[in-house]
């Protein structure tokens, strides 16, 4: 069985699976001050409730942008799962095989999860051009051409993000849940107009920023594949018209691919 974890800033996605089947999947928040130890605490425990043993773990991968829970999960399986995995663990970085060449300017800045994404797009859909959009702390878009060259793309603040922001600098705005979505774009209380704003407004948001990103993407107007990802994507891809496939599962399933392709059995 396979281990693979994604470390968010705000989330820490995890799954187990048996060959290409995913059988167990966890969303635990990402406390950047866990340490090795309680990491085997807290999963598991989770182990044991999805009647998992970890002595069936044989493959571990991680792509991660918080460094210090990166060498926790280090600690962690290197303290318990010694001796059984049947292949070294792996940390994604633009330094291992993924089956896609990362053509920015510095491919090492890229983050583990952005090449994780264009991964396992490049996975869904064989040919074309894709644009990859992950609803998460920051909101990302990744491009891919149709040579499977990841090109870069855009990142600005999450929802979360902004919702925070807004109701810490402003005197009278109150922080609301987005779970409700306003009947008329024309907000006739605060609660509906913050809702309004960041529903539609960032829907808009993505549609503009996607019609710029394929433009340059594709010159000559051939058509793109854009797929939505992240915590938030299902909030936000009715508000949007060019999102064409929410994937909850991208980033695992892209891990799991590149495992695959950096380990002789796949486990």
């Amino acid at each position: 069985m396979l281990l693979a974890v994604d470390v968010g800033n705000s989330h820490t996605v995890s799954g187990i699976f048996s060959g290409g089947l995913l059988i167990a999947e966890w969303r635990l928040k990402s406390d950047r001050d866990r340490t090795g130890d309680e990491l085997a605490i807290r999963y598991h425990s989770l182990f044991q409730m999805a009647d998992i043993r970890s002595a069936e773990v044989t493959g571990f991968i991680i792509s991660s942008v918080v460094p210090t829970l990166t060498a926790a999960w280090s600690s962690y399986v290197d303290r318990y799962f010694a001796g059984q995995l049947a292949a070294p663990p792996l940390t994604v970085s633009n330094a291992i095989e993924t089956g896609i060449t990362i053509a920015t300017d510095n491919p090492a800045e890229v983050g583990a999860d952005r090449i994780v994404n264009a991964v396992a797009a490049c996975s869904l859909f064989t040919t074309g051009p894709l644009i990859v959009v992950d609803f998460g702390t920051a909101i990302t878009f990744d491009c891919i051409n149709g040579d499977r060259q990841y090109l870069g793309g855009a990142i600005l603040p999450g929802i979360p993000i902004s919702l925070d922001a807004l109701a810490s600098r402003t005197a009278k705005l109150p922080r609301v849940e987005i779970d409700q979505v306003p009947e008329k774009a024309v907000g006739r209380n605060t609660g509906d107009a913050i809702r309004s704003g960041v529903l539609i407004g960032f829907g808009g948001m993505v549609d503009r920023l996607v019609d710029r990103l394929a433009a340059e993407l594709c010159p000559a107007g051939e058509p793109v594949k854009v797929i939505a990802t992240g915590g938030m994507a299902h909030i936000i891809a009715p508000h949007s018209t060019c999102i064409q496939i929410i994937e909850p599962r991208l980033t695992l399933n892209g891990l799991r691919i590149i495992y695959e392709k950096n380990s002789t059995n796949g486990s």
